[in-house]
């Protein structure tokens, strides 16, 4: 048997191949469970617009049309003003919308690094191409959320202008 010259020996080519298959099977788990928390972030996110815009818009449409209908109403639709512009701050600082566009985004950036590694394990050899490649689709899903909607493609970076 070869060693190196620490002393060391090298990793048989069966030992290396099912490193490699089991990094993608690590890989393709996280992204399934990233994958998931993003879908439900997501979820989360279009019911919080949902409960915060619609009383926002019901409440200013109500508080408008009784302050045009009597005199007596204008006290209660001052306040129905003031819950539907409450309720609409509320749905700005939140930013859910954002927040939901971001999780989407992340969702589907997961959804290659899973598929990505689901065909590397239906291949016979895996090797380390195929794995610093799949490491970069898992980077570029890590960046999905924070990322704009067209983030870098993998690979080396554009020489400075």
């Amino acid at each position: 048997m070869a060693t190196t010259t620490d002393g060391a020996t090298p990793p048989l080519p069966d030992e290396s191949a099912h490193r490699a298959r089991t990094q993608a099977e690590l890989l393709r788990a996280e992204a399934t469970q990233h994958k998931k928390l993003a879908h439900r972030r997501a979820e989360f996110w279009a019911k919080a617009d949902v409960a915060l815009g619609f009383p926002a818009a019901l409440l200013a449409a109500v508080s408008g049309s009784a302050a045009l209908a009597s005199a007596d109403a204008r006290v209660p639709a001052a306040l129905g003003t003031l819950l539907s512009a409450g309720f609409a701050a509320g749905a700005a600082f939140l930013r859910s919308e954002r927040r939901r566009q971001a999780n989407k985004r992340s969702r589907h950036a997961w959804a290659a690094v899973e598929g990505k590694a689901s065909v590397l394990l239906a291949r016979e050899g895996i090797g380390s191409a195929d794995l610093a490649e799949l490491y970069e689709v898992r980077q570029t899903a890590l960046a999905a959320y924070e990322g704009d909607e067209n983030p870098r493609p993998p690979g080396p970076l554009p020489p400075p202008a």
